[in-house]
């Protein structure tokens, strides 16, 4: 399947800023499941290229303008294809030992309701068959609810209220697996869900780490494995980490921030235009501004 996409962020100052830094994590990489046949960051409307790999072996770039602005326009689009690999990424690039994802943070520190609820779970099948047991526990013991929980809420907190959206529900299958000594991420990225082109957010699920299989994407929201639907986009050790746009800014007054993600299948013939589009880009990119 061929996925386009385009994810426009808007932050808007009240005032003039005296200083903006931003570190993005928005350039997908190839993976087993999906290959990168086109994609750009616009900041501003400069192209963004400054990306190098990190020690996840995924890609980031730090963005700082010195300048006032009273606004930054984040973009990032482009054309991904990917397969259906039932949920197993493989062994992926990175300097990480996975056993640095057995780490507790603060979002992901389990409570003891949590630890018990990864106790009860059926180890019978292997422990394949047990992350799948916990991926359904996670989502029967917290509901689906949106407006409840903010980006700022823990695991423990989530489960304890019993509702929350994808990032509570990766957040605690994380604590949980951890708590079995297998060492969990969360990812963030893009889901498409429906037919034809949709409007979302940004996605967030966990993937797993078994010696045999490598790196195992779950997701207890949408109770799957995660599919040729999924763009992965960054990892790390809880939502805080994986986030796709983290930032600094010097400025008075209100900030407001308005983000937009549009995702579809692609349309025969459109990776062809695709490439002739990035062929036809007159402007040089520039690593930046500031």
């Amino acid at each position: 399947m061929k996925l386009i996409v385009r994810h426009q962020t808007i932050y808007s100052y009240a005032t003039a800023t005296g200083r903006v830094a931003m570190r993005l994590k928005l350039t997908p990489v190839d993976t087993p499941a999906q290959r990168v046949l086109d994609w750009q960051v616009l900041v501003n409307d400069d192209r963004l290229t400054g990306f190098r790999p990190n020690s996840y072996g995924e890609m980031e770039a730090i963005w700082v303008c010195h300048s006032p602005l009273t606004h930054a326009a984040i973009v990032a689009e482009g054309l991904v294809e990917t397969q259906d690999r039932h949920g197993v990424m493989g062994h992926l690039n990175g300097r990480v030992d996975p056993r640095y994802f057995l780490r507790e943070t603060r979002l992901t520190r389990p409570s003891e309701a949590i630890a018990a609820m990864a106790r009860t779970l059926p180890t019978g099948g292997g422990p394949l068959a047990m992350l799948h047991a916990l991926s359904a526990a996670v989502v029967d013991a917290v509901q689906y609810r949106a407006g409840v929980t903010t980006s700022d809420t823990s695991a423990a907190d989530a489960f304890a209220l019993g509702a929350g959206v994808c990032q509570d529900h990766a957040q605690i299958f994380i604590a949980a697996a951890r708590t079995l000594g297998v060492p969990a991420r969360y990812v963030s990225g893009y889901l498409l869900s429906g037919d034809g082109d949709t409007l979302h957010e940004t996605h967030g699920w966990a993937e797993a780490w078994l010696p045999d299989l490598g790196w195992i994407g779950f997701d207890p929201s949408n109770r799957v494995c995660v599919t040729e639907r999924y763009l992965r986009i960054a990892s790390g050790l809880d939502a805080d980490d994986a986030a796709p746009i983290r930032g600094s800014v010097t400025v008075a007054g209100d900030i407001c921030i308005d983000a937009d993600v549009r995702i579809a299948q692609a349309e025969e013939g459109m990776e062809q235009r695709q490439l002739q589009r990035q062929q036809q880009q007159s402007t040089p990119p520039i690593p930046g501004a500031g």
